[in-house]
């Protein structure tokens, strides 16, 4: 089999994809933007890929692909219903990176709740060794133990998450968009409670007309004053300028962002201006992105490749 690797720096070029070759003739490209993606993958049987744009623009003169194979758990990248229609089997990879993002998820968090920038700025500007008292807290900071943590997107993430907030000493509560969750092990809220009573609301949903823009201006009024959001989900979640918003407006405490959206964020996008990191942190979509994570991504993607060619369908997310 031909197999097109579209964009092979995306799992990192310390990871080794070598694996890969043991199931074909291997054609590999650092990134591919969606204009280079049809020449690119034309005599392609499998194609991989991450972001690249997957569908009848891309895919129509690709006539002997067979099977997509995504680095990521995601596939809004791909469009299902088209490639059901060429008989194309579409595989993701799932719960790779769930304890990377739930680890990246609390230091995005404590990183706000507990002021970290501006002490370590503190220390370092030699404030600190100029004082005659051994401490300093003139930025107050609360506890994450007695507090409410909301979690929209109930999947393997969204319930680590739960885990570990539990184990913070939170009270978790939940939405589901869908209202199909499955979820009994925590508190079901409606949207309208959950932005009225979480203390610390993350998101970990996929991106779908539902979530779209989900938390934007209206939502983001109905939160504490005192609440602090964090995205590890996908950007468009969130309306960036109506985040930017409720931020310069004091609306909300804080926010920590792992994806905008666009990315890379643009010089356009309004919180590119908000200059405070005491205030909003944003990470370069690395929630992800650990070690352990992006291995594990590229064995699973190999495993999908096994499975498929003894005629099991694994992680088939368009059957």
């Amino acid at each position: 089999m031909k197999i097109v690797m579209l964009e092979r720096n995306s799992v990192g070029t310390d990871i080794s994809v070598d694996a890969i070759g043991r199931y074909g003739e291997v054609t590999s490209y650092a990134n591919t933007t969606g204009e280079e993606a049809a020449g690119r993958i034309a005599d392609a049987d499998i194609v991989i890929a991450n972001k690249t744009p997957l569908n009848e623009s891309t895919l129509k003169d690709a006539g002997n692909v067979k099977l997509i194979c995504l680095f990521a758990t995601g596939y809004d990248n791909v469009d299902l219903s088209y490639c059901k229609s060429r008989g194309i089997k579409v595989a993701n990879v799932v719960n790779y990176s769930t304890d990377a993002v739930a680890q990246h998820t609390f230091a995005l968090c404590l990183y706000l709740l507990e002021k970290l920038r501006h002490y370590d700025e503190y220390v370092k500007s030699g404030q600190y060794a100029a004082q005659d008292r051994f401490s300093n807290f003139d930025m107050p900071y609360t506890e994450l133990a007695g507090k409410t943590w909301g979690i929209i997107g109930m999947g393997n993430i969204g319930r680590k998450v739960s885990q570990i907030a539990q184990a913070f000493g939170c009270r978790v509560i939940f939405h589901s968009v869908t209202g199909k969750s499955g979820c009994t092990q925590y508190e079901r809220v409606d949207f309208e409670t959950l932005l009225a009573q979480s203390d610390f609301l993350s998101l970990h949903c996929p991106l779908s007309d539902l979530t779209r823009n989900l938390i934007n201006c209206e939502a983001l009024k109905k939160m504490k004053r005192s609440a602090i959001l964090i995205n590890v989900a996908r950007g468009p979640v969130v309306n960036d300028a109506d985040l930017y918003t409720a931020l310069t407006e004091g609306e909300i405490a804080a926010a920590g962002l792992d994806v905008t959206g666009t990315e890379p964020m643009r010089e356009s996008n309004p919180l590119s201006r908000f200059t405070d990191s005491g205030r909003l942190i944003i990470t370069p979509h690395m929630a992800w992105a650990s070690i352990e994570a992006r291995t594990r991504c590229v064995e699973e993607t190999c495993r999908n490749i096994e499975a498929f060619r003894q005629g099991v369908y694994r992680n088939i997310v368009n059957c």
